[in-house]
């Protein structure tokens, strides 16, 4: 299982992402996840960046088995939040085979913010390469 803690500065950075997102600011695409909690059945929340390709969303967990994966594994959906706007959703895991076009569409577009979690990988990366890492990053598929 990989995952990757945050640091005090991507800490920084969620919270003020977090914030404008709330406050119906989006981020490059942001999104507030609320996730109701496996063992609590409390709301979390998680700033997220929203993917969109060819029509279809996705949500990309660049950081690997994080606390709201779990939950989304369990609860199978949650809501996507931007400013007072609340949209339920649910979402598909997709299999590792199923990745490579959208963790090379989330590297174009957030390398710059999320780039480092991917160990070196990045939008110009084969098939076969993103194939070989894809199980530490789970990929969901909103619908």
């Amino acid at each position: 299982m990989r995952y990757l803690k945050p640091t005090g500065a991507d800490a920084g950075f969620n919270k003020i992402v977090a914030l404008l997102t709330s406050a119906g600011v989006s981020v490059m695409g942001s999104r507030v996840l609320a996730v109701k909690g496996r063992k609590s059945g409390l709301w979390r929340t998680v700033p997220v960046n929203l993917l969109t390709v060819d029509g279809v969303r996705y949500l990309v967990a660049p950081r690997g088995e994080t606390e709201w994966v779990r939950n989304i594994r369990v609860s199978g959906g949650g809501e996507l939040r931007l400013g007072r706007t609340r949209e339920p959703m649910k979402v598909t895991e997709l299999a590792d085979g199923e990745k490579p076009t959208i963790i090379r569409a989330y590297l174009k577009r957030w390398a710059w913010e999320v780039g480092r979690f991917f160990d070196g990988l990045t939008s110009e990366a084969t098939d076969e390469q993103i194939i070989a890492v894809a199980p530490g990053f789970p990929v969901f598929r909103v619908g």
